[in-house]
């Protein structure tokens, strides 16, 4: 058993009430806009939330990599930096998770909730070089939290492109550094929702697609080099 999973039981049948989206609200505008309500079931392609959140990232990632290059600002490194930032684009690595997990279109909405969390607690910096790690980390405690059937670490470790051992450290560190606050609530959820329908609306075009990692097993954690930058922070603001 995981470490995610020994969340008792008591919560994790209170996040499955609070998670749930009522029969009404599923049939709103916004969720069907999303591709998260039950109506766009069947519907072959990718769920709009995949496109909207990967517009996000790379609009984030972009802005801290222009005040690098400006600033020259320099800081510390975590266990999600990588140490390249090879050929894969963001949206290309949310919808290859999307595709081999198998996890609900809801999960990615708990994933931004999550993935803000942690760089509001842990005062860390979205950049290429850790945006991947944190992506397959959070999509995969979502999916552990939210999902009534889900696919073990080893499994998202191969779509994620490390190893079982590293996919196993990032969990267990993701999870600390968010104090194991995983509960979501209906409106929390909601606000995520149309935050990122507003902000795709006032998207401008990206200069250039952020790459990630590598697909490949040992793939280098940038906590293995000496030193590494840190940027300021422009968080996803989910909550």
């Amino acid at each position: 058993m995981n470490i995610t999973q020994e969340i008792s039981q008591e919560a994790m049948n209170s996040k499955m009430s609070s998670l749930a989206l009522e029969t009404d609200a599923m049939g709103s505008e916004i969720y069907l806009a999303l591709g998260l309500s039950e109506l766009s079931k069947g519907i072959p392609e990718a769920p709009r939330v995949l496109s909207l959140l990967s517009l996000l990232l790379e609009r984030y990632v972009q802005k801290n990599e222009k005040l690098m290059e400006t600033t020259k600002k320099r800081g510390t490194i975590t266990i999600f930096h990588g140490l390249r930032a090879p050929t894969l684009s963001i949206r290309q690595y949310i919808e290859r998770i999307f595709k081999y997990s198998s996890c609900s279109p809801s999960c990615f909405v708990v994933a931004h909730i999550y993935l803000d969390r942690y760089l509001q607690k842990g005062d860390v910096y979205l950049t290429s070089f850790n945006v991947h790690r944190l992506l397959i980390t959070s999509v995969m405690i979502a999916a552990k939290f939210v999902d009534d059937a889900f696919f073990n670490n080893a499994y998202y470790a191969k779509v994620g492109g490390v190893s079982t051992a590293e996919m196993n450290s990032l969990e267990v560190d993701f999870l600390f550094s968010l104090d194991f606050r995983l509960h979501v609530t209906v409106d929390a959820f909601k606000r995520n929702c149309v935050q990122l329908e507003k902000e795709a609306s006032n998207a401008y075009p990206i200069e250039r697609p952020i790459q990630v990692c590598g697909l490949k097993e040992g793939w280098q954690s940038k906590g293995e080099a000496e030193d590494g930058a840190k940027f300021r922070r422009f968080s996803c603001g989910a909550v």
